[in-house]
């Protein structure tokens, strides 16, 4: 082949046209090998919340407008401990009458936990001697509810650490 007879072209853009096909069909190879978890931020399918944004937003306005959500543990353990959450309102009254639905879950896995009916004494919302079987990252989401007013509160947190961090 020579260059001077432009027969070159032709094959060397087959031959990118060819890489980048290939290129394309390794990309979803790979991807769909890959463990991949939708977000479940608000307990809800994320087409739901993509569609409902708003409403979740305007819950959280209208529930932090009444009253005060506030997380309690100190660390969580594979030993046990006990997840405590906080209602009063806003001028410092302890809400009883919340309902709760709490899931701790890994971002890594399907390991939802579900504690169910907490203890309740002047405010605070307790699941008592909750376990997780691994140790590290842990996300907590929970729904308060109290009357019509509710709102999500989700919650990174380690095993290894005290930091916790409110998304």
């Amino acid at each position: 082949m020579n260059l001077k007879d432009g027969k070159i072209w032709p094959y060397a853009i087959a031959t990118a046209i060819g890489m980048v096909f290939s290129f394309c069909v390794v990309t979803v190879y790979v991807t769909s090998k890959g463990h991949i978890n939708e977000s479940n931020l608000y307990m809800e399918n994320y087409h739901k919340v993509d569609a409902d944004a708003n409403r979740f937003i305007e819950a959280k306005i209208a529930f932090n407008k009444k009253y005060k959500l506030t997380y309690e543990t100190k660390q969580l353990s594979t030993s046990g401990v006990d997840v405590s959450y906080k209602v009063l309102t806003k001028d410092g009254k302890p809400v009883n009458d919340a309902k709760f639905k709490l899931v701790i879950t890994r971002p890594d896995a399907a390991l939802d936990i579900k504690p169910k009916n907490p203890q309740v004494k002047d405010g605070v919302y307790t699941f008592k001697n909750v376990k997780l079987p691994r140790e590290g990252r842990w996300d907590l989401i929970v729904k308060v509810q109290v009357g019509d007013n509710y709102r999500y509160m989700s919650l990174k947190t380690d095993t290894r650490t005290t930091k916790v961090v409110e998304f």
